[in-house]
């Protein structure tokens, strides 16, 4: 059977994350039903990660097998077609190599946190931020994000439900900015590793809005960190701001493929 790649868009906000469950929507239920709509044998399609409810993203892949052979751009529109009216979007597919696994044949991940800090209620941006009404100053966030740069155990960070079998993980890159927003300031957190644990992004941030809020100092996250306590991590961030944005691969599945109109 032909194996296809997708690249994925979704707001989070209606699921209950990636993965199916019993009685909630899913998007893995909804790309599902809507390749159900196109092939007979009712493909199963993984992904790379299983984003948590309300959780967004600009660059999830899944695979799928299919029962024949489709053109790519043909495919991505009758799959389209059936997606609507849900907030999924294929925006590439490709054919793949039998042996491509969208989870396990990824070498990284990178995930996207936006926080907007100002007064009045947020209007176009709902539901896509974490809203603060206080000032962050980012200086000290960047301080206290280079402690967990690198290979630790991150069970501080990591939800109680979690089922990695081992807290240890390497946080390649945690990269921190600000951008002018109307009336207040935006601060998006970059962070990349091969793969994360539970909540671990969002635990991450909810502990650095601290340090930006003066209510932590940088060392703290250092000293969070070595106690290996879930009770030591900061308040974690909400779904709404995260948004699963890329994933990389040995090789891109998707070299060459475009996201032709």
């Amino acid at each position: 059977m032909p194996r296809y790649a997708f690249k994925l868009e979704y707001d989070g906000g209606p699921f209950c994350g990636w993965q199916r469950q019993a009685a909630q929507p899913s998007v893995q239920e909804t790309l599902e039903r809507a390749l159900a709509r196109i092939d007979p044998a009712a493909p199963i399609a993984y992904a790379a990660g299983r984003t948590d409810t309300g959780v967004h993203a600009a660059g999830q892949v899944a695979h799928a097998d299919l029962s024949r052979v489709w053109e790519a751009q043909r495919l991505r529109a009758a799959i389209n077609h059936h997606l609507r009216p849900h907030p999924v979007a294929v925006v590439v597919v490709a054919p793949v190599d039998e042996d491509f696994h969208a989870r396990f044949s990824a070498v990284g991940r990178s995930y996207l946190f936006r926080v907007v800090t100002r007064q009045a209620p947020l209007t176009h941006d709902r539901g896509q931020v974490w809203h603060l009404r206080h000032a962050l100053a980012i200086e000290p966030m960047q301080q206290g994000a280079r402690h967990l740069i690198g290979h630790h155990d991150f069970t501080t960070f990591r939800a109680s439900q979690c089922q990695a079998p081992s807290p240890v993980k390497t946080l390649d890159e945690v990269v921190i900015t600000t951008h002018p927003y109307p009336h207040g300031q935006e601060f998006r957190f970059f962070l990349r590793s091969r793969s994360f644990l539970h909540n671990q992004v969002r635990s991450i941030v909810g502990t650095l809005e601290r340090v930006g809020a003066g209510a932590w100092a940088p060392e703290d996250v250092g000293r969070a960190l070595a106690a290996r306590d879930r009770a030591a991590c900061g308040p974690v961030a909400p779904p709404q701001g995260l948004s699963l944005v890329a994933v990389r691969y040995p090789s891109d599945p998707f070299a060459g493929a475009g996201a032709a109109p």
